[in-house]
Parts: C-alpha cells; structure tokens; sequence
C-alpha cells in the first residue's frame, strides 16, 4: 500500500513541475522540450498503473468478500434447517 501512496506522491509531484514550467510552452531547448514530454508520458503510466493496482486489489477483496458471504450464508441456512427439521420431529407437527 505504501508503494501506490509513493507512485501516486510521486505522479502528482511531477505534474506540479510540469503545470509550474507552464506545460510546453514558453522557449526552450528541443531536448528539454523532449524530457518533458518523457516525463510527462512516465507520469502518466505511473498514475495508470497505480489505478490498474488499486482496481485488482479491489475486485480481489470483492471477490473475497463474497466468497465469505456465502459460506456464511449457506452455513446459517444449513443451520436453520436442521434445527427447523429437529423441532418438526419433536413437536409432531
């Protein structure tokens, strides 16, 4: 988890030095211009590979989370058939 907070930390610090260089105007070199647009492409895959992260680890928790809803579910509904089943025979109904 640590890790995504530092590829996010990261991703926002080097779009502010982009918004603070006004993007890719103004006058400047071909290769700084150049090493902007790289930087600018990195943050941008370290964003959307942190997104791709978070969105498995979501589904998979999701996933998770649903498998122990209906092992829960199954057993209390075992549960209260045998006890249904245990007071019918009891009680003659």
């Amino acid at each position: 988890m640590l890790r995504i907070f530092e590829i996010l930390t990261l991703s926002t610090h080097e779009s502010n030095i982009m918004s603070d260089f006004g993007g890719y105007s103004g006058g400047g070199s071909m290769e700084a211009k150049k090493q902007q647009v790289m930087d600018q492409v990195r943050s941008e895959l370290a964003l959307a590979n942190a997104q791709e992260l978070i969105n498995a680890c979501l589904s998979k928790c999701m996933d998770r989370y649903m498998e122990a809803w209906n092992i829960v579910s199954r057993t209390y509904i075992n549960r209260v058939q045998r006890e249904s089943q245990n007071m019918g025979g009891a009680g003659g109904f």
